[in-house]
């Protein structure tokens, strides 16, 4: 691996065209490239809320574990016809979401991004999975895209929602509730 990333600078995406993990070459905004980007994007913002110092050690292992399952996931994406993402993954979230979920009291409100600076991070992950799971729908319009992809995607979505919850109460910061325009007007 040491020798297989010596040049980063390649110049060879300079005619707008970029490398995929078998060879070929494709245009920078095909919906491959995208997704691709876009499930960095979300690895990218998992990471800067791993860089926040009070979280839980669960919270920290299992954004880890993520951040491992997306790399998987760009394999897959950056190699068409390769499978790297399982079941087993989608049913690590689902079991992360049962987890977490059964802390928190029920929820009656719509809430709003922030609260605590993790609880905020942890939204801004969120909108970011969701904008890779669309450009994988995307993807998967025109070509074949394993199952466990998208779902994942949408997991990781659900979970980072319930986490931004979950890392307010733990540290004690209240949830803020959207209110409805003209409860505020008449407040």
């Amino acid at each position: 691996m040491a020798n297989r990333l010596s040049v980063i600078a390649t110049r060879t995406g300079d005619d707008g065209t970029t490398g995929l993990g078998d060879g070929s070459r494709i245009a920078k905004d095909h919906a491959r490239v995208v997704a691709l980007g876009d499930v960095d994007e979300f690895n990218s913002a998992l990471g800067l809320l791993l860089c926040e110092p009070d979280l839980p050690d669960a919270v920290r292992s299992d954004l880890l574990t993520m951040q491992h399952d997306l790399f998987d996931m760009g394999a897959e994406i950056c190699i068409p016809g390769h499978t790297a993402v399982a079941d087993a993954q989608v049913a690590f979230l689902d079991a992360r979401l049962a987890h977490y979920n059964a802390a928190l009291p029920p929820l009656r409100e719509f809430i709003l991004p922030g609260g605590s600076r993790a609880a905020a991070l942890a939204h801004l992950a969120r909108t970011s999975a969701r904008r890779a799971e669309r450009a994988v729908v995307a993807l998967a319009r025109d070509e074949a895209v394993n199952a466990p992809l998208r779902q994942y995607l949408n997991r990781a979505s659900d979970l980072m929602f319930v986490l931004a919850r979950y890392l307010n109460q733990s540290l004690g910061q209240p949830d803020v509730y959207w209110t409805s325009r003209n409860s505020r007007i008449q407040s």
